[in-house]
């Protein structure tokens, strides 16, 4: 499926079988609401963040699996060091959308701010969002506009 043209979709992420549409936090219910109504995405099944203090910092390389999984006394990066690739804020606000039809199909959504931004809520286009917004602002004080209850 195509999202080219979609309001409020900075860039188009294709990679693992999911596609990652990054979206423009100040447009986000719009561009909600066009996938919702025009694109079938009739399901949020969670809204939750990511924070990236320290991202790319020295040091911080990520691990590797293995069939074995990991060792915590090991190098982090198993003797492939690489620096992470830089983010462009210090969050990320995730949101999963499914479309539960003939044509199943996922998308991710991600919002990037920075400690101090908001994001307008999306209880307007799923109220199952209710509790996901709630938890993310406990969890990593993001606030939501428009959420009746934070």
């Amino acid at each position: 499926m195509t999202y080219a043209g979609l309001p409020g979709v900075v860039e188009t992420r294709e990679a693992l079988g999911e596609t990652t549409l990054v979206v423009d936090p100040a447009r986000v219910v719009e561009t909600c609401l066009l996938l919702r109504d025009d694109h079938g995405f009739n399901m949020l099944s969670d809204v939750t963040a990511v924070d990236y203090l320290g991202w790319g910092d020295v040091g911080v390389a990520g691990y590797i699996g293995t069939a074995r999984g990991r060792n915590l006394n090991e190098p982090g990066s198993q003797g492939l060091a690489r620096a992470p690739e830089p983010k462009p804020k210090r969050f990320a606000v995730v949101y999963q959308l499914l479309r539960v039809s003939d044509e199943p199909a996922r998308v991710q959504l991600t919002a990037w701010l920075d400690e101090g931004e908001t994001i307008q809520s999306v209880i307007s286009v799923w109220p199952a969002a209710d509790w996901f917004e709630r938890e993310v602002y406990d969890m990593f004080g993001l606030a939501f506009e428009g959420h009746p209850n934070l």
